[in-house]
């Protein structure tokens, strides 16, 4: 298996990437990353390719159905079923978003937690009892959101606090950071430097559409601006470096071209390694 250090990149795995995958070594790519919910009840062809791969590098869990601030109770078994597929494949980390979406049934779309203490509560009890199930501490993403029903605290309260009273890490998405300081008008520089270095498991960084100068959406469904590459930098020299996984949902070009983000990223990385020792 390929190992990996404080410094790796990662990639999404999709399942039409296998036939390059498999055939080849991408020493850029230390570790990749997949949606239980895509691959826990898979068999035949896929589950041994998959198989094949975990064998290979290290994955991490990136999840989509958690919905840790939902009302409706949480799925024990689902969460049960994780902890079964991490021990098949020796995965350590799995992270979910700080949102939820199902109430009365699913939503298929990532609802904001409103910002209160009655919430901080509420979620972080969910979080303590997952991470109780799993026998691992869960990552948590700062999440995109375009309204924000019933705020009490602002979006760097609300974070801080459930890592603190959850005890649970984090999975910094810069691109997450950017998108919701222009939609809501903060200074994301200043947020990501209120983030507890400690809590940071790992990144995430991708693209966005530009609805309007004072509306972006959170797509990863294109190529990352030089303003979020930007403030990855920011990110690293005011935490270190950490593991960064570039995400990208649609619009997914060759694998060749997603590499050379990947290589971004890297190069980023070194550029940082380099200025550290200088002031060393």
């Amino acid at each position: 298996m390929v190992k990996g250090s404080g410094g790796d990149v990662g990639l999404g795995l999709r399942r039409d990437m296998f036939p390059e995958v498999l055939n080849r070594e991408y020493s850029t790519v230390q570790f990749w990353e997949v949606a239980p919910e895509n691959w826990m009840t898979l068999g035949g062809k896929y589950e041994k390719q998959f198989r094949e791969m975990t064998a290979r590098y290290p994955f991490k869990l990136h999840g989509l159905s958690l919905s840790i601030g939902s009302p409706d109770p949480l799925d024990v078994e689902f969460i049960k079923g994780v902890k079964a597929f991490m021990n098949m494949h020796h995965i350590e980390q799995y992270s979910e978003h700080l949102s939820y979406c199902s109430g009365n049934g699913h939503m298929y779309d990532l609802m904001p937690i409103p910002f209160t203490e009655e919430a901080i509560a509420y979620v972080s009890g969910r979080v303590r009892q997952v991470q109780d199930i799993l026998e691992r501490p869960l990552i948590l993403e700062n999440v995109s959101y375009y309204a924000a029903p019933g705020q009490k605290l602002s979006e760097q309260e609300f974070t801080l606090a459930i890592l603190e009273e959850s005890d649970c890490e984090l999975l910094l998405d810069v691109n997450n950071v950017y998108v919701n300081s222009i939609n809501h008008g903060y200074d994301p520089i200043a947020f990501i430097q209120a983030m507890p270095t400690k809590r940071i498991a790992y990144g995430h960084i991708a693209g966005h559409y530009n609805e309007a100068d004072d509306l972006i959406v959170d797509t990863h469904g294109s190529d990352v601006i030089d303003k979020v590459w930007a403030l990855l930098e920011a990110a690293y020299q005011a935490h270190g470096i950490f593991p960064t996984l570039l995400e990208r949902d649609f619009n997914i070009p060759p694998l060749n071209e997603l590499i050379k983000e990947v290589e971004k990223i890297h190069d980023i990385q070194q550029r940082h390694q380099l200025l550290q020792g200088r002031r060393a």
